[in-house]
This record gives structure tokens, C-alpha cells and sequence, in this order.
């Protein structure tokens, strides 16, 4: 009877062992750089987190770490992910010049529609074209924003308004692009840029409506420049990442919740975040009175023809690496067409 007691009670203890191995919860930590309020850390990422965490019955946890508050600067965030010195991070794929040249196809000027939409080009583009460059992490998701617009001090209402305006650039092509338009671009992270448009480092800054928000451009400048028709000026694109030891030592089960939550989807999810968050910058600059200028057709196009050239020495230069530049522009605006029609 003792040794049968034993036996239930040994059976009992590895009952609740084995419970509590069940329910021992995962915590990640989530980087990016911009403040809590902003879209995508309130609207995308947020919602993100706590599906997971739901789908995972409450087995992963993950913390955001909001406006760089792990440390280091914005654009280290790849890095932190690839390293591990974070779980997951978002960011800016631009902020590492030449490092993802495959990407920034979706950079290339006029060439996108609506957040969402291009967001879920650029995945399915990606998913062709760019996986060998992120080998390094488990990519969550790549999106892009929506419509990116000129902000400005004074008006910029014709080509000729941007000669000489040292204007904020967030990436590679985009300071090219500006170039080719007559600006001075000057590179820097987002964050930068409120600091840099109140001390005169620079006369505008090219970013969508929804960033505008938790910067205060609307306050800081009172002109904005977009254009006819259904293509942006730009778009800047973007990935979240996670870190590859991370996903890897998850049970399978876990790995299926953070599978479930990558792909087209969740760049839908980003994409679809940041329209949403153009609808709110837009509404705070009419509601101060700001003059929202958009071009016409005609001058639309000298601003098409003049960033045009971009275009080709892009393709070029990607055929000089080893890649098929026309084939992924030419993709590009095919998988962009095909959703933005749906």
C-alpha cells in the first residue's frame, strides 16, 4: 500500500512538472524606434503582439520596447535581430544603404498605390526576390507605407521649387530620386526629423501623412506637395524581423503561431495601418489651416519624366551585381497593378 501511494504521488509531481513545462512562457522583446502613439508601434504592432500572444494560449509574451528604449540608433535595429540582442524588431529596410539592393525596386519613383496594397506586392515580391539577402533572420513581414509627400516650409507648387532645397531623404533612392529633382537631399532616420526641420538642418522632409503625426511636421511646416493620379511620389519599405535562434528553439507549436502571423497578412496588417494613419495626418493638417497642394496631371508628369533616369541607371546598376533589374521592376509594378485592382 506504501509503495503503491509512492507511486501515484511520484505520478502526481511529474503531472504538474509536466503541466508547468506546458505553460512556461516564451518572452521576446520587440525594438523600434518610433514613440508608443505612433501608428505602427499602436496600430500595427500592438494588435500583432497581442494575437500571438492569444494564438499561443499565453505561452509567448512579448514586450515592446518602443523609441529606441533598448539602445542603440535606428538604423542598428536589423542588426539587434540578427545578433540577438533583440527577439523582434521593425525598421526601416533603407537605413542600411546597399545592403537589401534587391528591395529597393519599391523605392523607385511613381512606381505605388495605397499602403496596403503595395505592402502586399512587396511581399510577394520579396518572397521571390529578396529571401537570400535576409537569410540571416526569420522575416515576420516586409510592407511599405502609403503615398510619401513633400513637406515643406515654403510652397513647393512646380519642379522648379525644388532646386536647391535640402530636404530629408530616408533612403538611398530616395536622396537619388531627390537629386534627380533638383533638392539637396540630406539622410537621416525619422526620428531625426523634427529636431532637423525646427533648427533649419533642412526645408522639408519626404515621409506620408501618418508620420507627420507623432512628429508634429503639420506644426513645424504648414506646406505639403502630393500628385495626381493613383502613384505616390515614393514609398519607403520596411521589415520585421525576428531573430533566427529565437524562432528556432520554440516547440513546433509555437513556431506554427509565429508562422501564422508572418506572410502577406501581416503586411497587409502594416499596410493597412499606415492608410489609416494618412486619413489622421491629413485631417490634422486641414484642421490647421496648412496649405495642401496637389499637382496636376501635366506637372505630375515633368516630375515623372524628371526622376525617370532614375529608373534605368537603377536597372543598370543592379544588372552590374548579378541581378535581373528590369525583370524586378517590371515585377514590381505588375504584382502593385494586381493588388491595388483588387
Amino acid at each position: 500500500m506504501r509503495r503503491l501511494s509512492f507511486v501515484l504521488a511520484a505520478a502526481a509531481v511529474g503531472v504538474v512538472l509536466s503541466a508547468s513545462a506546458y505553460a512556461q512562457e516564451v518572452t521576446l522583446k520587440f525594438h523600434q524606434m518610433l514613440p508608443p502613439q505612433a501608428t505602427i508601434p499602436s496600430k500595427a504592432i500592438k494588435p500583432w503582439i497581442e494575437k500571438v500572444e492569444k494564438e499561443s494560449g499565453g505561452r509567448i509574451k512579448i514586450d515592446q520596447y518602443d523609441a529606441m528604449a533598448l539602445g542603440g540608433k535606428p538604423p542598428e535595429l536589423f542588426d539587434q535581430a540578427k545578433d540577438g540582442v533583440v527577439d523582434l524588431i521593425w525598421t526601416v529596410i533603407g537605413y542600411t544603404p546597399g545592403r537589401f539592393p534587391a528591395t529597393e525596386a519599391f523605392e523607385l519613383p511613381f512606381g505605388m498605390t495605397t499602403g496596403e496594397a503595395t505592402s502586399k506586392a512587396f511581399q510577394e515580391y520579396c518572397e521571390q526576390y529578396c529571401a537570400d539577402e535576409f537569410k540571416d533572420v526569420k522575416v515576420i513581414a516586409w510592407h511599405t507605407h502609403g503615398p510619401g509627400l513633400i513637406h515643406s516650409k515654403n510652397p513647393v507648387n512646380k519642379l522648379e521649387d525644388m532646386k536647391g532645397l535640402k530636404i530629408r531623404g530616408g533612403s538611398r533612392v530616395i536622396n537619388q530620386m531627390l537629386e534627380k529633382l533638383g533638392a539637396t537631399p540630406v539622410g537621416m532616420p525619422v526620428p531625426a526629423v523634427s529636431e532637423a526641420l525646427s533648427k533649419g538642418v533642412i526645408d522639408a522632409t519626404t515621409i506620408p501623412w501618418e508620420v507627420t503625426v507623432p512628429l508634429k511636421v503639420s506644426e513645424l511646416v504648414h506646406n505639403h506637395t502630393g500628385f495626381s493620379g493613383k502613384n505616390g511620389l515614393y514609398t519607403q519599405t520596411f521589415v520585421v524581423a525576428m531573430n533566427k535562434a529565437s524562432y528556432d528553439k520554440l516547440p513546433d507549436d509555437l513556431k506554427k503561431v509565429i508562422d501564422d502571423n508572418s506572410g502577406i497578412e501581416t503586411a497587409a496588417l502594416f499596410g493597412h495601418a499606415m492608410d489609416e494613419g494618412d486619413k489622421v495626418g491629413l485631417a490634422i493638417a486641414k484642421k490647421n489651416g496648412n496649405n495642401i497642394i496637389t499637382l496636376d496631371e501635366a506637372e505630375t508628369q515633368r516630375w515623372k519624366d524628371a526622376a525617370a533616369p532614375l529608373i534605368d541607371a537603377w536597372i543598370e546598376e543592379m544588372n552590374g551585381k548579378g541581378l535581373s533589374g528590369a525583370e524586378m521592376v517590371d515585377k514590381a509594378h505588375e504584382l502593385v497593378e494586381k493588388y491595388s485592382s483588387m
